[in-house]
């Protein structure tokens, strides 16, 4: 199938390093699209993590491979440090071709500047209470872990997937009103450096909205969210959740499998289209 095609791409918080990170997913979707550039706004290796007990897997070198060569064919690829790749400060700022490492970016669109950074160094809990934040990463793990063991038991039961950390942000007023807190101070960011719109990541939280006339953008995560930040080719920004996106390729794989059956009568698009039906059956 046809690779789409955005002329940016915006991932975070994929948290390579960890048992948590879904590499696998963020692999496959972007071998399903191309981008002019492609930016990693922080998190994108988990360094908290593998100073402790992380583990590098072969999907987490996947992915690094499959960025350095899209690099080396012509696609510009920018990494912003976060808080959790804060050992990249000891390298910016870096170039190599058209790979990059950096602190933060203005990125020029048709409908105007964004400012581009991970957040964290906006948040006091990170830059100026760092034990807390570590206590805290320490227990959103935990979370997590409990979170992968609870949903082993919801897909035995035939149930949906279902985020326990997230059902714990919407109802924790204190998590709420950081979240509503930190977006408010990331759009003042942006105005402070006369830029259209801010695009982050950090929180978590994916989001496109407007805060005081000011584009506030966040690309989420690939640890429960599962999405990503594109600019489509009419300059219009969406945010793609992989779980709504693997749906309907699954679709339009299957119409076309279909397709195939019904001029063809080809016993291997029959087949494949069976095993469609049955992924779709699961979501």
């Amino acid at each position: 199938m046809k690779k789409k095609y955005y002329p940016v791409i915006v991932l975070s918080d994929l948290h390579l390093g960890t048992s948590s990170s879904k590499a696998k997913e963020v692999v496959h979707f972007l071998k399903h699209h191309k981008c002019d550039q492609l930016i990693l706004n922080g998190d994108i290796i988990d360094g908290w993590q593998l100073r402790k007990s992380g583990t590098w897997k072969k999907q987490h070198s996947k992915f690094l491979k499959l960025v350095l060569k899209r690099a080396s064919r012509g696609c510009e690829v920018i990494y912003l440090r976060g808080n959790h790749d804060d050992f990249l400060d000891e390298v910016i700022p870096f170039k190599l071709g058209r790979f990059s490492i950096r602190r933060d970016y203005k990125l020029e669109t048709p409908a105007g500047r964004y400012y581009v950074v991970h957040g964290d160094l906006f948040d006091t809990v990170t830059t100026k209470l760092k034990w807390i934040a570590k206590l805290g990463d320490i227990g959103y793990t935990f979370l997590l872990w409990l979170n992968r063991h609870y949903n082993v038991y919801r897909e035995r039961k035939g149930l949906p997937y279902y985020s326990l950390s997230q059902a714990v942000k919407a109802k924790v007023k204190g998590a709420v009103n950081f979240i509503s807190d930190f977006e408010t101070q990331l759009s003042e960011v942006a105005r402070s450096r006369n830029c259209r719109g801010i695009i982050c990541g950090h929180i978590h939280s994916p989001a496109n909205k407007f805060i005081n006339d000011i584009h506030y953008l966040n690309s989420g995560d690939w640890v429960e969210s599962l999405t990503a930040l594109v600019l489509t080719p009419d300059s219009n920004w969406e945010i793609i959740h992989y779980s709504e996106w693997i749906k309907q390729l699954a679709e339009a794989h299957s119409a076309h499998a279909e397709q195939d059956v019904l001029d063809e009568q080809d016993p291997e698009a029959a087949e494949l289209l069976a095993a469609l039906r049955v992924k779709l059956s699961a979501q």
